[in-house]
């Protein structure tokens, strides 16, 4: 194996247990074993990947979605790794924490951006190139959520490694000048990542949490409560969204990398 995509299409199918030819040109991210078992129970699919570090499934229409753990190095690796697919879009289903009174709890972000907090991505591109989506991807998972008469929040996801800060007032003092809408622990290297591979990428957000104040740092039973409200409608609008993009959407692309 002497390049990167010899690696890759080794190792993308040893890190979920799913032969190459079962990825689909669409592909959905998560962090929660959850999401797939749902993904694999609305479509009868199988489910590859139990035991390994992540698991994936790939439905009837091509779309296929993959867990891939938490936070912003497993991020890198599956957008590393997804180079050996070429996917023509990804949409990453993830869960933040709101930071501003605006972001209330089963409120949906599509960040415009987010800031590079965790560090991985300086192995890939200098601290100047921002963290962005693929415009053309978010338009259309926007379209989406519009279309069920639904509302979303836009603005900046700052992206940390850091996963227990909440009873720190010096790290929250430097969020609140930042400005940033929520956070999160993986979007950004997600983004610099897809950029670095040619991969169009995006990202749907479900606040989970209000973690600014003490009663609203997330807990079992809070997250228990998100699970049973939201978690359904988040996946049904990732699937709505990266199913129909390829026949309905704008081209992501339009120039060559």
């Amino acid at each position: 194996m002497e390049t990167k995509l010899d690696i890759a299409r080794n190792w993308l199918p040893r890190y979920t247990g799913m032969p190459l030819d079962r990825f689909g040109d669409y592909v959905l991210l998560t962090n929660f074993a959850d999401y797939v078992g749902r993904f694999a129970e609305r479509f009868g699919c199988d489910v590859y990947g139990q035991g390994r570090a992540m698991q994936a499934a790939t439905n009837d229409a091509g779309l296929t979605i993959i867990n891939f753990g938490i936070g912003s190095p497993n991020a890198a690796t599956i957008m590393d790794l997804l180079s050996a697919r070429a996917p023509e879009g990804v949409l990453f289903l993830g869960k933040c924490g709101g930071l501003k009174h605006s972001t209330e709890i089963g409120h949906f972000v599509l960040p415009i951006a987010a800031i590079r907090g965790e560090g991985t991505s300086d192995d890939y591109f200098p601290r100047e190139v921002p963290a962005l989506p693929s415009f053309k991807l978010h338009k259309f998972v926007s379209d989406k959520i519009v279309e069920r008469g639904l509302e979303y929040r836009t603005g900046v996801v700052y992206t940390t490694n850091r996963r227990v800060w909440e009873h720190d007032r010096k790290f929250m003092g430097r969020l609140k000048r930042m400005t940033a809408l929520a956070i999160d622990m993986e979007t950004a290297t997600l983004f610099i990542v897809g950029h670095h591979n040619s991969i169009a990428r995006g990202a749907l957000l479900l606040v989970s949490d209000v973690p600014t104040t003490p009663e609203g740092v997330k807990t079992e039973a809070s997250d228990r409560v998100v699970t049973e409200r939201y978690v359904q409608l988040h996946l049904e609008i990732g699937i709505d969204a990266m199913t129909r993009i390829g026949t309905q959407g704008e081209q992501i692309k339009h120039f060559t990398y």
